[in-house]
């Protein structure tokens, strides 16, 4: 289904070089709000929807449904977690294809999604892509850095990601007009921003409320503070990479897990160790809490969407 997807496309966008100057970045308070503003920015008609991987925090989807969108889930690969093209394209061919207006594909675990094939699925159904971030700084690929790839990217800067500003995030977008419904969006729907507004050469207290906004915007303290943790971004994510080296070296003798899968520009967020129950005497709940007995701090990731009660 996908063979004929273009090999330029797959390899390296040549209309986009990793020049990231042209970008447009909102900081937000967190990266679940940072979705929502992007989904509202994008003014998609009623009983529209999105499609999504199961496999993910809840607020990837919850995001849509608080704007009156439905959520269309397609499976995920065996061999990198990340959502399935070909189960996109499935839901797209389907009788409710039609509705669908967006594909917000999750870099699980900083592995980064198949871009180049997602970008062509919605270039043919004329598709927006959101990029979930939350785990993916700073993931580099050959199509460029995932949150640059598609129409926006969101990511996350809670207290566990690869940076942090105890909470917060950021959507970035090289879409001028999108830029511009975001920057409104954030803070009220007001057109202009307090700097404009009290400081700069054009000060002046009038201002226009153009939109129906949220207040969304990320508080200047945690915003220094993220800016010292962007300067260390690169080292942290070289001293992950010495971690994953470690134990990949340690748990490859383990016949009863499988260690992460990888690839090109994987940010290495979380270790997702899978384990292979068919080879253990005990379930994988009772392994995990056995884990936790010896003081060795893990958790599920993630529990399927679907399983939830109001799902």
């Amino acid at each position: 289904m996908m063979n004929n997807v273009p090999e330029a496309i797959i390899s390296k966008r040549k209309d986009l070089d990793l020049n990231t100057n042209d970008v447009k970045s909102f900081a937000v308070s967190s990266n679940s709000i940072g979705l929502e503003l992007a989904l509202a920015a994008c003014n998609f008609p009623k009983e529209s929807a999105v499609i999504t991987s199961p496999y993910t925090f809840v607020a990837t989807a919850s995001c849509a449904c608080h704007l009156g969108l439905d959520v269309f889930f397609a499976d995920t690969e065996k061999d990198s977690y990340n959502i399935d093209v070909t189960k996109i394209e499935d839901i797209l061919k389907s009788k409710d294809g039609k509705r669908v207006k967006a594909i917000i594909p999750v870099h699980i675990a900083g592995n980064v999604c198949n871009m180049g094939k997602i970008c062509w699925l919605a270039k043919k159904y004329n598709l927006r892509i959101i990029e979930d971030c939350a785990h993916a700084l700073p993931s580099l690929t050959n199509l460029g850095y995932a949150g640059s790839i598609a129409d926006i990217g969101v990511f996350s800067f809670y207290a566990t990601k690869t940076i942090t500003t105890a909470e917060g995030g950021m959507i970035c977008t090289r879409d001028e007009n999108l830029a511009k419904e975001i920057s409104h969006l954030r803070l009220h729907g007001i057109n202009r921003n307090a700097w404009d507004r009290y400081t700069s050469k054009t000060a002046s207290w009038e201002y226009d409320v153009v939109s129906l906004g949220y207040k969304a915007n990320l508080p200047d303290i945690l915003a220094a503070i993220g800016i010292e943790q962007l300067k260390k971004a690169q080292n942290f994510l070289e001293k992950r990479r010495r971690i994953v080296s470690i134990y990949n070296k340690a748990f490859s003798p383990c016949d009863f897990l499988d260690c992460p899968p990888d690839g090109e520009g994987n940010a290495w967020h979380l270790y997702l160790v899978r384990i292979k129950n068919e080879k253990l005497t005990i379930s994988r709940n009772d392994f995990a809490r056995k884990l936790q007995e010896y003081g060795i701090g893990i958790s599920v990731h993630f529990i399927p969407i679907y399983h939830f009660t109001y799902w």
